[in-house]
């Protein structure tokens, strides 16, 4: 199999494991956002380590211990993922899965003015267009529900500024998530500890499924991500920005054709204009993509 299918492959996968996440967290219920949030955080440090362990891939502590701007910026990503991954939680277990997708719509458009923003990149004026219709569709979206779509931009801006610190920092994904995860386990295991005190944690208590689930959220966590890693070193930047849609399109049909969520016409609207930027944004990457390959080739030197 050639390294382009296997990068199809792995990127498929990865954001159709995404897709059907929502599915997944219904069946954690009744432990609440906190309590999953937590579980995610510990399981994911154990099934990593013992991954890395596996891979006699332990060592790399030792050299990032010795980067203290590496560490700070670890912390960093470690707080925007653990708000990503809360606030996901939560709205799928609310019921507002519809929104929840809506933030992972957005997500290429805030990226584009974080870019602006915190890298101060010029924007190409398709670019410009495809920002001012989405905003748009952020105005639309607010009518209708009533209020801003608050768990959509926290989604799309812990996301976006996570992936930002990611790219900095050039960590490999599995030792990323590691790190990340086990900077958070301290506080997720204190909480933990917390709710067995108290007599209200779910774990262990609704039934020895929900418990496995529970334990399995390492898993369902990291797994994704190391196919996205896959994919990402295979695949060229457009084509990975083709699949990403797949996600929120699956998180979209669950929440309106497996959870029944409301989707009246306005909700519609506001949802179309962000497609249309997202249909705008793409069409110029592409272009972008075509006129940067037509001029390396046209300045590359001649064969001998």
């Amino acid at each position: 199999m050639t390294p382009l299918r296997l990068g199809y492959l792995y990127g498929i996968g990865a954001y159709l494991l995404w897709g059907f996440f929502p599915l997944y967290l219904k069946l954690l219920r009744p432990a609440g956002p906190l309590e999953i949030l937590a579980h995610r955080i510990v399981w994911s440090v154990v099934f990593v380590a013992l991954l890395l362990a596996a891979l006699r891939n332990i060592g790399f502590l030792r050299a990032l211990l010795r980067r203290p701007r590496a560490l700070a910026g670890i912390g960093v990503a470690a707080a925007l993922i653990a708000v990503n991954w809360g606030t996901y939680i939560y709205g799928v277990n609310s019921d507002r899965v519809v929104e929840t997708a809506l933030g992972y719509f957005i997500n290429p458009l805030v990226v584009v003015l974080l870019g602006v923003t915190v890298l101060r990149e010029r924007l190409r004026p398709a670019q410009w267009v495809a920002l001012g219709v989405g905003g748009l569709a952020v105005v639309v979206l607010a009518m209708d529900y009533g209020r801003l779509p608050y768990l959509a931009l926290t989604l799309a801006l812990s996301f976006g500024g996570y992936g930002l610190v990611k790219k900095r920092l050039g960590l490999p994904a599995a030792e990323g998530l590691f790190v990340e995860s086990a900077v958070l386990a301290l506080p997720a295991l204190a909480y933990l500890g917390w709710l067995i005190a108290a007599g209200d944690a779910a774990f262990g208590h609704v039934s020895a499924g929900h418990t496995v689930l529970l334990m399995l959220a390492g898993a369902a966590t990291a797994i994704p991500l190391l196919l996205f890693a896959g994919a990402a070193n295979r695949l060229p930047l457009t084509s990975l920005g083709m699949i990403q849609y797949l996600a929120p399109i699956l998180q979209l049909g669950c929440g309106v054709l497996i959870f029944h969520e409301p989707m009246p016409p306005a909700r519609l609207a506001g949802f179309a204009l962000v497609w249309a930027a997202l249909i705008v944004f793409t069409v110029d990457a592409l272009r972008a993509s075509h006129r940067a390959r037509a001029a390396a080739m046209a300045t590359a030197p001649a064969p001998a």
